[in-house]
């Protein structure tokens, strides 16, 4: 009985503190029932009742953040699961869609336009592609050698860099990705961004980017018209089946 009498006056200073049900159930080893009985008719101080309404804001943050860290977990796992099954509705590719996605691959992002001298248009062309994937790169410098037969000593490497890319360590990238050689490099471009004022971050185009050229005029309309073929199909076969 004493020491029931003594827990409880314990209980009764600790309460009048601003102490929780739970704060006080922890440090005196009794039921928070027990608490909330021997307490709930104690009228708290202004200050006690401002350290609880803190606890509860306080109680209150930790379960909201945790269960945004347990939302971003399982929306990163279901974007993980999505990317997979549709990594899995692409099949093994034949030479035929090697060159098909080659000819859709430069339709975007090669350089297309016809040369002009007064007027009228030249006849010397080349293909250009710029980028700075590394992935793409490889697969366009595959795609010139085994789908349009171009030479690996007639490809052209530029580098396109920023004055904060090591330049030795940029070339080992570029050669490392495409499989070329030093004797296809031409000389580097160095690039200052007009829009940002050379404050482009660091952490940006860490190899800068890379032209792949081939000085064939002939190879270029092979391309231009591997391109129509595929604009061709696309207006026959797909665009008819659309909606509207």
């Amino acid at each position: 009985m004493l020491r029931d009498h003594t827990v409880r006056s314990a209980a009764l200073r600790l309460r009048i503190k601003g102490k929780s049900y739970n704060e006080i159930s922890k440090e005196l080893n009794i039921a928070k029932s027990t608490a909330r009985s021997w307490l709930g008719d104690i009228v708290l101080s202004d200050d006690a009742q401002r350290r609880l309404a803190g606890r509860v804001r306080e109680g209150s943050w930790r379960g909201l953040l945790k269960r945004s860290k347990m939302q971003t977990h399982l929306a990163r796992m279901r974007a993980q699961k999505t990317r997979t099954d549709a990594s899995g509705r692409i099949s093994r590719l034949d030479q035929n869609a090697l060159l098909l996605i080659g000819a859709v691959l430069y339709w975007a992002e090669g350089y297309k336009r016809v040369k002009m001298r007064n007027g009228k248009q030249i006849t010397s062309h080349l293909i250009s592609f710029v980028n700075s994937d590394p992935a793409m790169v490889r697969f366009f410098v595959s795609f010139l050698t085994d789908c349009l037969h171009v030479a690996r000593d007639d490809i052209r490497l530029t580098m396109r860099l920023y004055p904060h890319i090591n330049e030795k360590a940029a070339a080992k990238h570029w050669l490392d990705a495409t499989g070329l050689t030093e004797s296809n490099l031409r000389k580097t471009t160095m690039l200052v961004s007009g829009a940002s004022k050379g404050k482009r971050p660091f952490n940006r185009l860490e190899h800068g980017t890379i032209q792949v050229a081939v000085y064939s005029t002939n190879k270029f309309y092979e391309l231009m018209g591997l391109i129509d073929g595929v604009k061709r199909e696309i207006a026959r076969d797909i665009l008819p089946t659309l909606p509207g």
